[in-house]
């Protein structure tokens, strides 16, 4: 049985060492970039060993999968569990709290939508397949949302499959222009042109 020093155990070593070389990630992927940083360099930003990287990740592929499903994780959770807490059916009121939600948790820190929409494109075929995978994911729940909204008689009866697949590559185009542009846009800016499309979207006859 391993020991522990300093009162610290293995396994919370481990989940140091873990979320320091993730933490690392973040900033090195979205400052130098992924394709121009290298492992020793995530290795002295983390403060670990090469040997410590290799025993929490197979590459700096798996690194920046790994932080890309956290940052979506992250968001659609916090959205997830506002939404199950609301006590209306208010078509307005539902989507303006699921977005609000959204925006700040993907906007709390600059450097996340930078690294999904920007760094983490095009990297690998897994990575891609995960995009694709949190595109389904995050649609369905702008779908279901769109139906709930059907069913008390402010949207139309229709399938919203596609909407809600448009409505994703929007928010996706509009945050990736808010992470690139000098100088920066305000966060409420982004939001409001984001909950007035998803409103319009889904309401239009």
């Amino acid at each position: 049985m391993a020991r522990a020093y300093g009162g610290i155990s293995p396994e919370q070593r481990k989940a140091e060492r873990r979320a320091k070389l993730l933490q690392a990630g973040l900033q090195l992927f979205t400052s130098t970039g992924f394709a121009g940083t290298k492992i020793s360099e995530l290795c002295t930003e983390a403060g670990v060993s090469t040997r410590n990287f290799y025993e929490e990740f197979a590459s700096k592929e798996d690194l920046l999968r790994d932080l890309h499903d956290l940052i979506n994780a992250t968001a659609f959770a916090q959205v997830r569990t506002t939404l199950s807490e609301l006590e209306t059916d208010d078509v307005a009121v539902r989507i303006t709290t699921l977005l609000d939600v959204f925006v700040r948790s993907v906007t709390a820190d600059p450097r996340a939508p930078r690294l999904n929409y920007v760094e983490a494109v095009g990297v690998n075929a897994e990575i891609e397949r995960q995009h694709v995978r949190w595109v389904s994911t995050w649609a369905e729940f702008i779908e279901s949302e769109a139906l709930r909204a059907a069913a008390t008689g402010v949207a139309p009866q229709r399938s919203y499959r596609l909407t809600a697949i448009a409505l994703v590559g929007a928010i996706t185009g509009l945050l990736r222009e808010w992470q690139a542009h000098q100088p920066p846009l305000a966060v409420d800016e982004i939001a409001v042109e984001i909950r007035e499309l998803m409103l319009a979207a889904i309401t239009r006859p």
